[in-house]
């Protein structure tokens, strides 16, 4: 099960990611809006679905990651304490992850999501080199 656990939340994040980043902190209380893409719609419903099935002081706690998530999109560590939360949101609830993992689509054999997020960000199957940023050269 920890497996599974792992696995859904590594192919939720990028809807995560969308979903703060569309929404910020409001996320847990905002409707379904149109006008946003389908995967930042799809990051709310399954941050809200977390969100009602934990205690008063568990919603604080998540709310909190989301409001810090929202507050830095390119910090990886705002990032990862989300994620976290939902691991254990996950493992403290069976039906929950039936249900988040009917939320998201099937994965197919063989294939590989690869996401980007954030300021100079890159992503890839593979990276021989990457340089990011100002003034770097590779003939250095």
């Amino acid at each position: 099960m920890s497996g599974d656990i792992v696995q859904l939340v590594e192919q939720a994040s990028p809807y995560l990611t969308a979903a703060v980043s569309a929404y910020g902190g409001a996320v847990l209380a905002r409707a379904e809006d149109t006008a946003v893409e389908a995967t930042a719609n799809l990051g709310r419903r399954i941050l809200q679905a977390v969100w009602r099935r934990r205690t008063e002081p568990q919603q604080t706690a998540l709310e909190a990651a989301v409001q810090d998530a929202a507050e830095a999109p390119d910090d990886p560590d705002a990032a990862a304490a989300l994620r976290q939360q939902i691991k254990r949101a996950l493992r403290e609830d069976a039906e929950l992850l039936a249900e988040l993992a009917a939320l998201l689509p099937a994965p197919t054999a063989g294939s590989v999501t690869i996401t980007a997020s954030g300021q100079r960000s890159i992503a890839a199957h593979t990276i021989t080199t990457a340089i990011t940023g100002d003034g770097h050269r590779t003939d250095q």
